[in-house]
């Protein structure tokens, strides 16, 4: 007898449900693929991290109190962001270390809570996709999902196999883009430097399309781009596995009904 597919918990992050949609559905697309059983918790709100950063344990606790109890139940907690899925992996345990009642519960979610590329490599075993993509991309590793995830060989290892798709590394890809949460609001010129100097990166590298796995980072070098007069088009690594490519790119507006096809 088949035994049932895991019932995963999308955690749909604060940018992507209020700045890009379409990263969730394209979430949602691949972890079907994945042969997953998707459901998307209404009462699912923020991570926490904002208040975490800043030093507002109180805050902090609060949120992650609802979330915990939003994802109870399912298999496997999957963000398409690697500072979300960070923050409730390697954080929550730490806000709750004193509270004999509420740290179970929290190491329980952090072990269930996986980074939504590594999940599909390393959880569920993907190894293609079968989606076609035409363009010449390159790829930034955001910082909390290599450092804190270790992600990094899953997203080249699926997006090989997206049919024309060529993928060019990215020189000193590792490197922060700037964005940082409230770092780019307390540190604007050293922000802008960065973002600047990624810029740069990117136009060198000779690809037509940025991907990463992180909202805040992409939002963060679409405008740093857009404001220097590139036509680099930006995306998230999840739209392009899901076959989402014909989405207009992040930073750009979305078709008028009048010029839909």
């Amino acid at each position: 007898m088949a035994s049932e597919p895991p019932r995963v918990g999308l955690f749909v992050t604060c940018l992507v449900d209020l700045f890009r949609p379409s990263v969730g559905f394209a979430a949602v697309r691949v972890l079907e693929a994945a042969g997953c059983t998707v459901e998307a918790p209404a009462m699912q709100t923020c991570c926490g991290q904002r208040a975490y950063n800043s030093g507002d344990r109180r805050d902090a606790k609060a949120v992650a109190r609802v979330t915990i109890e939003a994802f109870r139940g399912f298999d496997y907690v999957v963000a398409p962001s690697g500072s979300c899925a960070g923050m409730i992996r390697h954080q929550y345990p730490v806000l709750f270390a004193d509270d004999p009642k509420m740290r179970p519960l929290a190491e329980d979610m952090a072990g269930r809570t996986h980074e939504l590329v590594s999940f599909l490599v390393d959880v569920r075993g993907m190894s293609h996709v079968d989606v076609r993509f035409d363009a010449t991309a390159t790829y930034h590793d955001s910082c909390s999902g290599l450092r804190e995830l270790g992600v990094k060989a899953q997203p080249r290892q699926l997006l090989a196999t997206v049919a024309g798709l060529s993928l060019v590394e990215l020189a000193d890809a590792q490197t922060c883009c700037g964005f940082g949460g409230a770092f780019c609001v307390k540190y604007p010129e050293i922000s802008t430097r960065m973002a600047s100097d990624k810029a740069d990166a990117v136009r060198r590298s000779g690809a037509d399309t940025l991907l990463a796995g992180d909202l805040g980072c992409l939002l963060n070098m679409a405008g740093r781009l857009k404001r220097e007069g590139s036509a680099v088009a930006v995306r998230h690594v999840a739209e392009v596995l899901a076959g989402m490519g014909a989405h207009p790119a992040i930073g750009q507006p979305a078709p008028s009904p009048q010029t839909r096809g």
